[in-house]
């Protein structure tokens, strides 16, 4: 199955995002950051965006943030190789500024297509962007993280965005109590 999963995923990143000019962030970018792992990974991550370290290699997650995602995914017996790690957009926006709706609505329908092909067991919505757009609410990371949502489209369970928990240690335990759920979910 999962060579079949590995071509889809790559007929989507080369033939239906292409070189993708469909929003404005097209013009700022270095590179498109697709998204990287598992194709048959039971635990999908996503976040908000690409940032810069990302934008220039090309790969999600692989800043100071990235290091302390694989941190946390480590604690729950995870590697890097396990998962898949994706963004709802592909592309940096100027400044980390957040997503624009007309970005979000260009962008969002490849994140959906790779949920379909990943089939995850589990999603880790990582920050209040990310956790909106999944859950469909426009409540706050706090009040969104701590349990599971079932979707139609599978389990989501919000956490802080490991650059907020750059910021904002004291929120770790609060990050660790939510790995654990998702550990506890992925076992069910």
């Amino acid at each position: 199955m999962t060579s079949l999963q590995t071509e889809e995923l790559e007929y989507l990143r080369v033939s239906d995002l292409g070189i993708c000019t469909r929003c404005k962030l097209h013009k700022g970018r270095k590179t498109i950051v697709f998204g990287e792992g598992n194709p048959a990974a039971e635990l999908m991550l996503i976040g908000e965006a690409p940032g810069s370290d990302e934008d220039i290699q090309g790969r999600p997650f692989v800043g100071r943030a990235g290091q302390l995602l694989m941190q946390m995914i480590r604690a729950i017996q995870f590697e890097r190789s396990d998962v898949y790690i994706a963004n709802v957009l592909k592309c940096r926006p100027p400044q980390n500024r957040p997503p624009e709706p007309d970005e979000i609505a260009s962008c969002s329908p490849f994140l959906w297509k790779q949920i379909a092909i990943i089939k995850p067991k589990v999603i880790l919505a990582l920050g209040t962007f990310s956790a909106q757009m999944l859950i469909g609410s426009k409540s706050s990371i706090s009040f969104l993280r701590g349990r599971v949502y079932e979707m139609p489209f599978g389990r989501v369970i919000a956490t802080y965005h490991p650059s907020f928990l750059l910021r904002s240690p004291q929120k770790k335990p609060e990050a660790w109590e939510d790995l654990k759920l998702v550990k506890k979910t992925l076992a069910e």
